[in-house]
């Protein structure tokens, strides 16, 4: 697979870093000598320098032989310069383009369906918002998506000391904890991420990733000492593209919303555009501010301005004022390792999400979606098995799984299986896979043909 990126900003760079260790043949395009020279430093991939709306650079990066494009530069009209260009000079090469102004979203269809085309539009703000909603829904959770239209979920806790999964052992959960209980998919400790086996023990301060049918997740969700309930009162500090789109979202929730945004003209226009949230205009890191406005009543402060220092302390700020749940947003992806140390552990990512939301779109075989677990050392992959596919009519037990891989459901019709080692996967099922980075090129493969031995 031949993948040109347009932008070697932070998404680009990470993209092709996680493209690069599983054997794609990348090339790199951007302007900056300063990105290219980070990017070839420190990746096995090709560069060009120039304009990815440029045809005469896109034709000197290779893209009438790449099979992708993926246009993820700072600036919507490159992105879809790039991808249109890229249509002209090669028409089967598929198109995605990051594009982040709302301006836009109206014209997202248009752009899919119209000549010449974009095939996929991501936009990093949308996908966000989708993020932290998700977040909020599950108490506690440090991390959670959506497999089958939101009917699986995959969520990862912090196991508390003296809740009942702490110091079991995973093989004894059918006997200790009856028929409904969390299938652990992945354990992080220490900062190490664990391929769980039965034999493991678990153990508070664990970060524990887990499967559930949303049916039954408040069922799961006593083991960990948490239970649903419902979200009433949001406090976002940042009235950005991000603080707008999530306010939006609350008020179609009937959540009630507070906006404290520090530009006037910002609130003026916030004030003016808002239905029922309310907009104030202050510094979002000012502790006597937070206490005016009752922070430890609200259930989430959410912290979305485009400085990631402030972001992280308003979020400590908050829980040192009484509030139980903070979300903070982050770009850096070096930050991301150091929140759990000092207390911020709902973190999101618009770069990660953007990340996220391309995966899916690259990945070999008929993948629905993927999501990234901890950083960059693991993937979820949601997929339908194809019938020239290894993965079907053949017991779990005889498959020959990587190490690093797990699968860990399977969904045929409308039922969902917690999946055996006599287990048979029928083509056309839908089937939910954890696997390693190490382990993703050999799980694509058995996504996409029967390999013969002869």
């Amino acid at each position: 697979m031949k993948i040109v990126i347009v932008g070697a900003g932070e998404v680009g760079f990470h993209i092709a870093s996680r493209l690069s260790l599983e054997n794609k043949d990348v090339m790199v395009v951007d302007t900056s000598d300063e990105a290219l020279k980070r990017v070839s430093e420190n990746l096995d991939v090709q560069v060009v320098k120039g304009s990815g709306s440029s045809p005469e650079v896109l034709i000197d990066a290779g893209v009438k032989k790449a099979d992708i494009l993926l246009a993820v530069t700072d600036s919507d009209e490159t992105n879809l310069v790039a991808c249109l260009t890229c249509d002209i000079l090669s028409p089967a090469t598929k198109k995605l383009a990051r594009i982040r102004l709302g301006d836009y979203d109206a014209y997202h269809e248009h752009f899919r369906t119209s000549a010449p085309h974009i095939d996929t539009i991501i936009n990093p703000e949308i996908e966000v918002v989708k993020t932290i909603y998700r977040l909020m829904r599950v108490p506690g959770a440090v991390d959670v998506g959506e497999f089958e239209g939101g009917r699986v979920k995959i969520v990862g806790m912090r196991l508390e000391e003296g809740s009942l999964l702490d110091g079991l052992r995973l093989s004894e959960f059918s006997s200790r904890l009856g028929g409904v209980r969390p299938l652990i998919a992945a354990i992080v400790r220490k900062g190490q991420l664990i391929v769980p086996h039965g034999n493991d023990i678990l153990q508070a301060g664990d970060l524990v990733y887990f499967i559930s049918e949303a049916t039954k997740l408040n069922e799961v969700l006593r083991f960990f000492n948490r239970r649903m309930k419902p979200v009433n009162r949001v406090l976002i500090v940042g009235g950005g593209l991000i603080g707008t789109r999530l306010a939006d979202l609350l008020e179609s929730k009937n959540i009630h919303t507070k906006i404290v945004e520090r530009n006037p003209e910002r609130c003026r226009y916030l004030a003016e555009r808002m239905n029922r949230a309310v907009v104030l205009c202050g510094d979002g890191s000012d502790q006597s501010l937070l206490m005016e406005e009752n922070i430890k009543d609200m259930d989430f402060v959410v912290s979305l301005t485009d400085d990631e220092e402030t972001n992280i302390l308003v979020s400590l700020l908050a829980r040192s004022v009484g509030a139980d749940n903070t979300i903070t947003k982050i770009s850096r992806f070096s930050y991301m390792p150091l929140m759990a140390s000092i207390g911020v552990e709902q973190v999101v990512s618009p770069r990660l999400s953007a990340i996220n939301s391309i995966l899916q779109h690259i990945r070999k075989g008929k993948v629905l979606s993927a999501m990234s677990v901890h950083g960059e050392q693991a993937e979820v992959i949601e997929a339908v098995a194809l019938q020239t596919s290894e993965l079907v009519d053949t017991p779990i037990s005889k498959v020959s799984f990587p190490r690093g891989a797990l699968l860990i459901c399977i969904i045929r019709d409308d039922e969902v299986i917690i999946p055996s080692g006599e287990s048979v996967i029928k083509p056309d099922d839908r089937v939910i896979i954890f696997a390693t980075r190490e382990a993703v090129p050999r799980i694509e493969k058995m996504l996409t043909v029967k390999l013969e031995f002869f």
